[in-house]
C-alpha cells in the first residue's frame, strides 16, 4: 500500500506541473492569413462539426462555410492539426450547389493539378498532409462577395482505458512551428454558426459522459448504450454540470437578434470523456467487415483484460525529464510551482533527479537526491530561476537522464515536452537505439497538437513504456493518477495472440510489446473464410508465463462496417512510416505508402486528394474510386444507426477472463473519469510503467 500511496501522491503532484504548462495555446485551427497580406482576411462563416463513435472507431465530419469580403476572387487556405491516429477520408467541395467529393493522388501529382486548375480559374481543392503536424487545406476560388461550402470527413480508432473513453476534437495548435508563426496568421473565428454533435453508441452501457472545458454543453442520454452531446453558439444552450448525487441545470441565452452574441473561437480543443458502467467483464469483441462476393474480410479484435495484474510493492527512483526550450517561456514559473508538487509527493525512500534540456541538456541535481523537504524546496528555487533558451535538445536531455542509473532500484523516466527536437540528434534511430540500450522504460506526457507525436510515441514503445497525449482541454489531475494507476500494477510482457482455426494476415500492431493495468489491446488485420477460431493471449507477468483462452466464429460475410478498411489500411500506413523515420527514406515502402492511399482513399505524408469539377476529373482519366466508397460507407452508416447499439462481445460462451475489467468508481473519492480520476488512469500508467523492464 506505500508504493500505490506514494504513486498516487507523486501523480497528483505531477498533475499540477502538466496542468502549468497547458496554459498559452499558440497558433488554432483556421483560415491561414500571409502576415503582411494588405486584404481584409476571408471568414468562416459557418462550422458544423459531426462526430459518431461507435464500434470501437469514431468518424468526424466538418463542415464549413467560407465567406470572401472582398471585391477580388481568393483563394482559402484553413489548417488544423493531425488528430491522433487520424486520417482524411473525404474532402468535399459544392461546386454549382452541388457536393462533389475528392481523390486521391500521390502528392506531387495532386499539387500539379491543383495548381494548373488555379492557374485556369475553374474550381479546385486540395487536402495535404504536413507531416505528423497539420492537414493543409486549400480551396480556389472563393468567389469576391460569395460563400464556398466544404467538408472534411476523417476516422480513428476510439479506445477505451480503464473504463473511460477519450475523443478529442483537436483545434490548437502546439506554436512549434516557427516558419507558420512567422509568415502567417489564423482568423480562428466562426462569424455565425458553430455547432458540435457527438452521438456515442457504445456496445456496453455507459453511466456518465463529460466535457472537462466545455460545461455549457448539452448532455443527453438516449438509451443505456446511447448518449448525445451539443454544443450550439446560436440557440439556447443547457448547462448541465454532474456528478453521481445531484445536477443543475443554466441557460446561455442567444442575443436578442438571434444571433450569437459572440462568434465562436476555434482556439480550444473540445475533449469528450465517457464512464463505462461499473463491474463489467473482461472480454472479447470482434468487428468485421467482408464485401458481398469477396472472399478476404477485415476485422477489428478489441480484448479488454480482466482485473488479475498483481500489484507492485517495491519503491522506485525518479528522473523527470523536463522541456526548457523557447515554447515554454511563458510557462516556467507555474513549470517551477509543479516541479514543487510533484516532488512533495514523494514518498519516503524515493530518490528524484531533475534533466532541463532546451539548447543543450543540464541536470539541477547532482545525482539522486533523498526527497526532503530541504531538498525539493533547494531544487524548486532553481527551477524558478531559469529562463528559457532557443532550440529543444530532447536527445541530450534523455541521454543525460540514462547516465547515472542504479542497478538495484526500479527506476521511472517522465519526460515532459510539448515541442519537437531541432538541436543535436533529431532522427528516430537515434533515439531508439539510446533507449535500447538501456534497462529502463520511459514514459512520455505529450504536451498539445504539434509535437512529434510519431517519434515521441516510438521512443516509447521501444523501451516497453507508453506515450500519453494530453490537450488544454483535458481534466490534467485526472490523466495524471490515471496514469499512476498503470504503475501500481505489473504489466503483461511480450503479449502475443495467436488465432487458430480462421486463417489471418497482415495484423497491426505487428508487435504489441506490453500492456499495463486498464488498458486495451486492439488488433486490425484481413482473414478469409468463417467459422470457429481459436484465440489464445499470452504474456509473461512478474516472471511467470501466462495463457487467456477462448473460442468464437469469424463471420461469412457482413457489411456493417465498411471504415474497418480503411482503419486498417491508415494502421498500416503508420507502421511503415516508422520504418521510414527509422532506417531513412526508402522507395519500396513510399510507394507501399502510396499504394495504400491510392487504394482506400487516404491523406498521407506522400499522397493528398483533389476536388475538381467532374468534367474535369474525366478530362484527366481520374476514377471516382473514393466517392463510391464513401457511399458505401454512408449507406452502412445509416443502417448501423437506424438500430440501437449492441454489444460486439464474442466470448460469452468460452470468456478469456473470470474477472471483470478494471474501472474507476463513480462513488470512489478517486471520482473516476469525472472527477480527479477520469485522467487518473493515463498518469498512473507513468509510474507503474516506469520500473525497470526486468520486474
Amino acid at each position: 500500500m506505500g508504493f500505490r500511496n506514494g504513486l498516487t501522491r507523486l501523480f497528483a503532484g505531477l498533475a499540477l506541473l502538466l496542468g502549468s504548462m497547458l496554459t498559452t495555446p499558440a497558433l488554432a485551427a483556421g483560415l491561414m492569413t500571409p502576415t503582411n497580406s494588405g486584404l481584409p482576411p476571408l471568414q468562416i462563416r459557418e462550422q458544423h462539426v459531426t462526430v459518431d463513435v461507435e464500434d470501437g472507431y469514431a468518424i468526424t465530419e466538418v463542415e464549413q462555410v467560407f465567406h470572401n469580403p472582398n471585391d477580388q476572387d481568393l483563394e482559402a487556405y484553413y489548417r488544423f492539426p493531425v488528430p491522433e491516429r487520424g486520417t482524411v477520408a473525404e474532402f468535399t467541395v459544392w461546386i454549382d450547389g452541388k457536393p462533389v467529393i475528392g481523390e486521391v493522388l500521390e502528392k506531387q501529382q495532386a499539387r500539379q493539378v491543383y495548381e494548373k486548375e488555379k492557374a485556369a480559374g475553374r474550381e479546385a481543392g486540395l487536402t495535404e498532409k504536413d507531416s505528423y503536424k497539420a492537414f493543409d487545406v486549400r480551396v480556389q476560388p472563393v468567389r469576391a462577395g460569395q460563400d464556398t461550402r466544404v467538408r472534411l470527413v476523417y476516422m480513428q480508432p476510439a479506445f477505451v482505458d480503464t473504463g473511460i473513453g477519450r475523443y478529442v476534437y483537436p483545434l490548437e495548435e502546439g506554436g512549434v512551428d516557427e516558419q507558420k508563426l512567422a509568415f502567417w496568421t489564423a482568423n480562428d473565428s466562426v462569424e455565425e454558426h458553430f455547432s458540435f454533435t457527438l452521438n456515442l453508441r457504445s456496445g456496453y452501457p455507459v453511466d456518465a459522459l463529460r466535457l472537462p472545458k466545455h460545461p455549457q454543453a448539452q448532455i443527453q442520454q438516449l438509451g443505456p448504450q446511447h448518449w448525445q452531446v451539443k454544443l450550439d453558439n446560436r440557440t439556447a444552450t443547457v448547462v448541465s454540470e454532474e456528478d453521481d448525487n445531484s445536477q443543475s441545470t443554466n441557460f446561455a441565452p442567444p442575443a436578442a437578434n438571434g444571433q450569437p452574441a459572440n462568434a465562436f473561437t476555434l482556439n480550444q480543443d473540445i475533449v469528450v470523456y465517457w464512464r463505462h458502467q461499473q463491474d463489467l467483464p473482461g472480454s472479447v469483441d470482434l468487428v468485421a467487415y467482408k464485401a458481398p462476393g469477396k472472399d478476404r474480410g477485415t476485422f477489428m479484435l478489441s480484448i479488454t483484460p480482466g482485473d488479475d495484474l498483481p500489484p507492485i510493492t517495491t519503491g522506485s527512483d525518479w528522473v523527470f525529464v523536463l522541456d526548457i526550450s523557447g515554447s515554454m517561456n511563458a510557462k516556467l514559473a507555474t513549470l517551477a510551482d509543479g516541479v514543487n508538487q510533484a516532488l512533495g509527493k514523494l514518498r519516503g525512500g524515493d530518490r528524484f533527479r531533475i534533466v532541463l534540456f532546451d539548447d543543450r541538456a543540464e541536470e539541477l541535481t547532482n545525482g539522486f537526491v533523498d526527497a526532503t523537504p530541504d531538498s525539493i524546496r533547494r531544487y524548486t528555487q532553481k527551477v524558478m530561476q531559469l529562463q528559457s533558451r532557443g532550440g529543444t535538445n530532447l536527445f541530450g536531455g534523455l541521454s543525460l537522464a540514462l547516465k547515472p542509473l542504479d542497478a538495484d532500484r526500479p527506476t521511472g523516466i517522465v519526460l515532459v515536452t510539448d515541442g519537437v527536437a531541432n538541436v543535436g540528434k533529431t532522427q528516430q534511430k537515434d533515439f531508439i537505439d539510446l533507449l535500447e540500450s538501456h534497462d529502463v522504460r520511459l514514459f512520455t506526457f505529450v504536451m498539445g497538437n504539434s509535437a512529434n507525436r510519431p517519434m515521441l510515441t516510438a521512443m516509447t514503445d521501444a523501451s516497453n513504456g507508453f506515450a500519453l497525449s494530453v490537450s488544454n482541454s483535458d481534466d490534467i489531475a485526472g490523466q495524471i493518477l490515471n496514469a499512476t494507476a498503470k504503475l501500481t500494477h505489473q504489466a503483461m510482457n511480450d503479449v502475443e495472440i495467436d488465432i487458430d482455426g480462421v486463417r489471418t494476415a497482415d495484423l497491426q500492431p505487428q508487435r504489441i510489446g506490453s500492456i499495463y493495468h486498464g488498458r486495451q489491446i486492439v488488433l486490425l488485420g484481413h482473414y478469409w473464410g468463417d467459422g470457429p477460431a481459436n484465440v489464445t493471449l499470452r504474456a509473461n507477468v512478474a516472471g511467470q508465463d501466462k495463457q487467456y483462452k477462448t473460442r468464437f466464429d469469424f463471420p461469412a460475410s457482413g457489411g456493417d462496417n465498411p471504415e474497418l478498411e480503411r482503419l486498417w489500411a491508415y494502421a498500416t500506413i503508420q507502421d511503415m512510416q516508422w520504418e521510414i523515420n527509422y532506417f531513412g527514406e526508402e522507395k519500396d515502402l513510399q510507394q507501399g505508402i502510396v499504394d495504400l492511399g491510392l487504394e482506400y482513399g487516404l491523406v498521407t505524408n506522400y499522397t493528398s486528394m483533389v476536388v475538381l469539377r467532374d468534367e474535369v476529373f474525366e478530362e484527366y482519366g481520374i476514377e471516382r474510386r473514393n466517392a463510391k466508397r464513401r457511399e458505401i460507407e454512408k449507406l452502412a452508416k445509416a443502417q448501423r444507426q437506424a438500430n440501437a447499439p449492441t454489444s460486439n462481445r464474442v466470448d460469452q460462451a468460452q470468456p478469456m477472463y473470470t474477472t471483470n475489467r478494471p474501472s474507476y468508481s463513480g462513488g470512489s473519492g478517486s471520482g473516476g473519469a469525472f472527477g480527479i480520476g477520469t485522467l487518473l488512469p493515463f498518469l498512473i500508467l507513468l509510474v507503474g510503467g516506469g520500473l525497470r523492464r526486468r520486474q
